[in-house]
């Protein structure tokens, strides 16, 4: 990074957070806040047309929400760090953030400092985590493997192929599903695609009748 202010766009659906966020940012010192936006379809709007470095950005809203806008913004603005700001911190809101490339997750007890030194951190490349949330991914990395199934898969499945399946017959999102297997949405999609070649559907409603029928739904 150069001497020139950090560029921060704001991300919130509630307008007074954004509006507090914005005016807290505005005065601290090297940080220049290029907008805000209040949905993750605006925000990738205001990414395109104003390149920020770092958005702040909260998880659950409207139109089109946090972690999808995080995986969008990554995968077609891959120099735009995000952090996120958000009042959930359970594992799966933060394995669904971190799979769609998130730099850093704080909860919305962050204050000024801490907000402005995990922008910072991302902006460099670097992660930063609330204490919770880093808590959180330590006793999920020290969590055993699931042993594997005794009895053989059908049709050839794998057995992350056929988790996929249990979720598709549950109505889980693509993005739930990434959430919940700790995976990037683009690798449940790939998962998606190869177990309906080899189960023979082409749907995701065919496939849930699959996963009901064979036994694999949640």
């Amino acid at each position: 990074m150069s001497d020139r202010p950090l560029r921060v766009l704001v991300v919130d659906d509630q307008a007074l957070v954004r509006e507090g966020l914005t005016a807290l940012l505005e005065i601290t010192e090297g940080v220049d806040v290029v907008g805000s936006a209040a949905d993750g379809e605006q925000a990738l709007a205001h990414v395109a047309d104003r390149r920020p470095d770092v958005v702040l950005m909260d998880l659950r809203m409207p139109v089109l929400d946090g972690i999808s806008a995080t995986a969008r913004i990554r995968r077609d603005f891959p120099e735009v760090a995000v952090v996120v700001l958000t009042t959930y911190a359970d594992d799966e809101s933060i394995a669904g953030a971190l799979a769609a490339g998130a730099r850093g997750y704080l909860t919305k007890d962050a204050g000024r400092a801490e907000i402005t030194l995990a922008l910072r951190a991302a902006a460099a490349g670097h992660a930063m985590f609330d204490p919770g949330v880093a808590g959180r991914l330590a006793d999920a990395m020290s969590r055993p493997p699931a042993a594997p199934p005794a009895n053989r898969l059908p049709d050839g499945l794998t057995q992350r192929e056929a988790e996929v399946l249990g979720h598709l017959a549950a109505g889980h999102t693509n993005a739930e599903i990434a959430a919940a297997l700790f995976v990037a949405e683009a690798t449940v999609k790939t998962h998606i695609n190869n177990a309906f070649a080899k189960i023979g559907v082409r749907n995701r409603t065919e496939a849930a009748r699959y996963a009901t029928r064979h036994g694999l739904s949640h």
